[in-house]
């Protein structure tokens, strides 16, 4: 698979019913341009709202995962994403015109042909990855699921289900190649147990559902009068149950198909990180739910990660921004302009660099037979580091100033003295929303970390 970004060639729909809707329409296929990512354009309502296919729009997971933003939601939309996953498409405009993707067989086997037809179209982007540098754990023993993720130069999944029901036993999974998603996964359909499928019938949960989009596991005795009324529920002209303990509906791809299934929501959910992942997941028990509350697990210790990236860092590179430069884009200037320069600035993060020398005015008076730099200065060096940060991607920078709401969860780890060089490490906690931002930093001194905190900054236009 390239390691650039792709999108598709040409437009392609796929035609179905909504599972648990019963809506009837189409989802379209659109190519997108290079950092796009993969959106949901509701072309049934008034607006055409955009949803953005990220974690920080799971709304709901029951029976599915759902996104929200912009007034208008998507629902089970995991399958589709999963396809693009397995086939590297990274970036998609998704036109759906019902409340709900398309279940045909309960699979991504449909998806993924229409990908192929519409043809993988290489972009002249570099594609990004959240690297996973050290083990990330989450479990809950109530719910009994347990989800890990551990360093590796690739992405691969292994998946372990085991439901105590003798009809389904201990299942096992693996993904090690996603150019194998096609033909080792993606055919997986869902599946439930027949106690599942009758309450989810009772309480009118799967309006479209019927017996060609889920492998039903027969976990009790049952008689024919039941499964009469089965058969009438879904319009076919007879049920029984097959000697693997599922109904006659259809035939199992494979031996371990659901585990596969569970295997291909994984891939499906964590596509919601937005990036593409160099790690290694093991799942016990993965659900929706699961899924998405891992991928916000991720996110979070990634970006704690990205900020600790282990010095030595290069002080004698090129810098992206000088001591002239900066002063164009902050207020501040001597004695109360702390930074000299700025070594690398990105859309998620920035490194400041600051020299301590024993002729800085505050030595002066702050424990003057023993130089310390004050804390609340390593604070405010921080914050203007952060501002250039902010700044930066402002078409017009020096028209806009930042002004710091709070500080939070300061620390000091150790003393910064004259001859010390200070490198900041400043990455969002989250997106800009109104022109707030929260970010949380770092002071390195060679490869001590010497403070932390965590900051506010409002952006607003000058006067």
């Amino acid at each position: 698979m390239t390691d650039n970004q792709c999108t598709i060639k040409s437009v392609v729909s796929v035609s179905g019913t909504g599972l648990h809707t019963g809506q009837h329409g189409t989802i379209s296929f659109h190519p997108a341009p290079v950092n796009h990512g993969i959106k949901i354009r509701r072309i049934d309502l008034e607006g055409k709202p955009v949803i953005d296919a990220v974690v920080a729009n799971v709304v709901d997971t029951a029976r599915g995962t759902t996104l929200q933003q912009n007034g208008a939601r998507v629902y089970t939309i995991e399958h589709v994403l999963a396809a693009c996953t397995g086939l590297g498409v990274d970036n998609l405009m998704v036109e759906l015109d019902m409340d709900e993707i398309p279940i045909r067989d309960g699979s991504s086997h449909f998806f993924v042909e229409a990908l192929e037809k519409a043809g993988i179209q290489v972009q002249n982007a570099a594609r990004e990855y959240i690297v996973i540098k050290k083990p990330i754990h989450y479990s809950n023993k109530e719910k009994g699921f347990e989800l890990s993720i551990t360093p590796c130069d690739t992405f691969k999944v292994d998946v372990t289900i085991d439901y105590g029901t003798e009809v389904l036993g201990v299942q096992y999974a693996e993904l090690h190649d996603i150019r194998k998603f096609k033909d080792e996964i993606a055919p997986c359909r869902t599946f439930v147990f027949l106690h599942e499928l009758e309450y989810l019938l009772k309480n009118k949960l799967i309006k479209g559902g019927d017996l060609s989009n889920a492998i039903v596991f027969v976990n009790r005795k049952v008689s024919q009068e039941e499964l009469d009324r089965l058969a009438d529920l879904f319009k076919k002209p007879k049920v029984k149950v097959k000697d693997e303990g599922i109904l006659n509906n259809l035939d199992l791809h494979f031996e371990n198909e659901p585990a596969r299934h569970k295997l291909l929501d994984v891939i499906g959910d964590l596509s919601l990180l937005g990036k593409r992942i160099k790690g290694h997941v093991k799942a016990f028990r993965p659900g929706h739910y699961a899924n998405t509350e891992f991928a916000k697990l991720i996110i979070e210790e990634s970006k704690k990660s990205i900020m600790l990236k282990e010095p030595p860092f290069d002080l004698n590179q090129e810098p992206v921004y000088d001591i002239m430069q900066i002063q164009k884009i902050l207020p501040h200037r001597p004695p109360f302009l702390l930074i000299d320069k700025i070594l690398e600035v990105t859309e998620d993060h920035i490194l400041g660099v600051k020299n301590v020398t024993m002729n800085e005015p505050f030595f002066v008076g702050h424990f003057p037979q023993e130089p310390v730099m004050p804390g609340v200065l390593q604070i405010e060096a921080m914050a203007q580091t952060g501002g250039i940060f902010v700044l930066h991607a402002m078409p017009d920078p020096e028209n806009y100033i930042t002004y710091f709401l709070k500080i939070e969860e300061a620390r000091f780890r150790h003393k910064v003295v004259p001859g010390d060089t200070l490198v900041f490490a400043l990455e969002l906690t989250s997106p800009i929303r109104r022109g707030i931002c929260n970010m949380r930093g770092i002071a390195y001194v060679g490869n001590k970390v010497v403070a932390e905190a965590k900051l506010m900054a409002q952006i607003t236009k000058k006067q």
